[in-house]
């Protein structure tokens, strides 16, 4: 064998242990998706909130409200002004959202499921709507 051949079949074979060694690692496959409603209009955004205010009427919610279920979840409502409604519903593990208001006559919700979601949202204005919707895996 010459010594070409050697270093070829030497180099050949490194490359070859160390591509099982990257293919034989776990994959990452954690994640999440949202989907979010922001109205582009005050009509639009009335209509949000108002569901959001139906909604909160039929869970018995008043104002601001947190509600988790599931381990290891964090979650934060702040609000600066009157007549706002802000909804965090959290249901699995690991979620985190922060919600601010900003504003009078606000409404907004955001709705976690799965695992590992997060949000952050911050509602500046009067009169505005909003909802994010959240699955994490």
């Amino acid at each position: 064998m010459t010594r070409n051949m050697f270093i070829t079949l030497t180099a050949a074979l490194v490359a070859g242990s160390i591509g099982q060694v990257a293919l034989s690692a776990p994959a990452y496959a954690g994640g999440w998706v949202s989907v979010t409603f922001a109205p582009a209009n005050a009509r639009d955004a009335g209509a949000l909130a108002t569901g959001l205010r139906v909604y909160s009427k039929y869970r018995g919610l008043h104002g601001a409200r947190i509600r988790q279920s599931g381990h290891g979840n964090a979650a934060g409502l702040g609000r600066n002004g009157r007549g706002n409604l802000g909804i965090i519903h959290q249901e699995g593990n690991g979620h985190s959202a922060i919600l601010r208001q900003n504003g009078n006559d606000n409404a907004y919700g955001i709705f976690q499921f799965g695992r590992n979601a997060e949000a952050n949202v911050v509602q500046n204005g009067d009169g505005g709507g909003g909802a994010i919707f959240s699955y994490g895996w």
